[in-house]
């Protein structure tokens, strides 16, 4: 056996070890999220005063609806306060803010990031508040939100992350976009609380105890991925995140090639640098204290995203497919083998991947936007060639922007 080939094995087996775990891990969790999962709710119906924070960059074309929807709450009127907060909002954009009954708090730095404009808008409105939540310029809440969050926080629970659903599907790509979530939302939130551990955070549509998330907030001077810290640092300290599968928040998805590569490479650089940041406390933690959730968040920063990894393992599957028919007899059982054990993990991936999407999208117009994945695998491929540099500047996902070409 050639030195070559030698290295081309080793390599294939640490990369049949690296995407089999991620295919048997988003097996395990997809698996998990059919079970039936019961938040706790507080019994006891007892109206906190809620701050929900928007922030915005240069997000005028969203923020007049996203403000005067977030006041439409069954939750009584005089216990939460709507918080833009305008960074770089042009002048007509806030005058016709200061005609709502929400404040707006303006914000200017010299790199804008989401978490300095949280920072800064808590500062200005005070401490008179026991819950944060947090939205993005384009989300809208469903009616009873504030109320189940509010009935969640009560039970105990310090965070929170609602279920972000798409507000939008007038695009093959919004409509990919849409399935994606909702199989985050299946094996990264729903499958993960079945089974006792932490549900993930997203970014927005989520909300925190007011005094834990200031005090948190003050520590964290994350460029993109806030969130991610965040979530890393609670997780670390054995702090347990909640999920409400049924208090819904509404999300703009992307619609645009060139948003959808400028987002997915934020969030691709952001798992990069948090990875290097946590991986050995993560393993040290597990260690010495048996911190299992905190591992798990940790391992998630390195997991290859899962239109990357249906791409790939059908690429290796189809090659060693064909090299198993066309080769001569000697090798012949080997690749045999050797295609099984790619195919299983294919196979372990798709089935997890159908398990998580939820039936309302088993439609011919989903099957349609199935056939353009490939294409998807290569804007993640480019995104993730793209990643270095990109958590040290801020990179804007522009929002409401229609586009409805096919």
């Amino acid at each position: 056996m050639s030195l070559l080939h030698v290295i081309f094995n080793i390599f294939e087996i640490i990369l049949f070890v690296y995407l089999g775990f991620a295919a048997v891990y988003i097996l395990f969790f997809s698996l998990a999220g059919l079970m039936p999962y019961r938040p706790k709710s507080a019994d006891q119906q007892f109206n906190r005063k809620i701050a929900v924070l928007i922030p915005g960059y240069k997000e005028d074309l969203v923020i007049l609806d996203a403000a005067s929807q977030a006041l439409n709450q069954f939750y009584p009127p005089d216990n939460y306060d709507v918080v833009v907060v305008a960074d770089s909002f042009q002048p007509a954009t806030l005058i016709e803010l200061s005609k709502l009954p929400v404040k707006v708090i303006e914000v200017s730095f010299e790199k804008s990031t989401k978490s300095k404009a949280l920072n800064a808008a808590m500062e200005v409105i005070g401490d008179d508040y026991e819950i944060a939540v947090i939205l993005d310029a384009d989300n809208i809440m469903a009616p009873d939100f504030l109320d189940r969050v509010n009935r969640s926080v009560g039970s105990g629970f310090l965070a929170v992350q609602g279920h972000r659903v798409a507000k939008n599907m007038n695009t093959t790509m919004a409509l990919l976009d849409s399935v994606s979530e909702e199989i985050n939302n299946h094996v990264f939130r729903k499958g993960h609380r079945a089974v006792g551990l932490s549900s993930a955070l997203i970014g927005s549509g989520m909300a925190f105890r007011y005094d834990f998330f200031k005090r948190r907030m003050a520590a964290i001077k994350a460029i993109g991925g806030f969130d991610k810290e965040l979530e890393l640092t609670m997780l670390r300290d054995r702090i347990r995140i909640e999920y409400l599968e049924n208090a819904y928040v509404f999300d703009e998805k992307v619609q645009k090639q060139a948003v959808f590569e400028n987002q997915r490479r934020r969030w691709l650089s952001a798992q990069f640098v948090y990875f290097q940041r946590f991986a050995w406390d993560g393993i040290v933690q597990f260690i010495a204290r048996f911190n299992i959730d905190y591992l798990d968040k940790v391992y998630q920063m390195i997991q290859p995203p899962r239109i990357l990894l249906l791409g790939i393992l059908t690429l290796i599957t189809l090659i060693v497919g064909f090299f198993s028919l066309v080769n001569y007899l000697p090798t012949w059982e080997f690749l045999a083998v050797d295609f099984m054990m790619w195919f299983t993990i294919w196979s372990f991936t798709v089935i997890a991947m159908g398990c998580a999407v939820p039936r309302k999208f088993y439609t011919k117009r989903t099957f349609v936007a199935v056939l353009s994945l490939p294409w998807g695998f290569w804007l993640m491929i480019r995104s993730l060639v793209k990643t270095k540099g990109a958590n040290k500047s801020f990179i804007h996902t522009q929002h409401g922007v229609p586009d409805n070409k096919e």
